[in-house]
């Protein structure tokens, strides 16, 4: 089990955060996913999982939950 931490951009509120978080926990090996929300900026997206998904799995993740990107 591992934990690695992501910034996103274009998350604006709690919806958003969901969404995010949704949209990674169905990946495939993910147990746990957090959201430390900075709404003017980049927020903090944190995964545990194993195996950990690619970081072009978890940007496609952020594109299906929204506008979110990896910053």
């Amino acid at each position: 089990m591992s934990t690695t931490t992501y910034s996103a951009t274009g998350l604006t509120c709690g919806h958003c955060s969901n969404a995010v978080v949704e949209e990674i926990t169905a990946l495939a090996g993910v147990t746990e996913v957090s959201v430390d929300l900075v709404t003017d900026g980049a927020s903090t997206v944190t995964v545990t999982a194993d195996p950990q998904p690619s970081r072009e799995q978890i940007a496609e993740a952020l594109d299906e939950a929204g506008d979110y990107v990896l910053a």
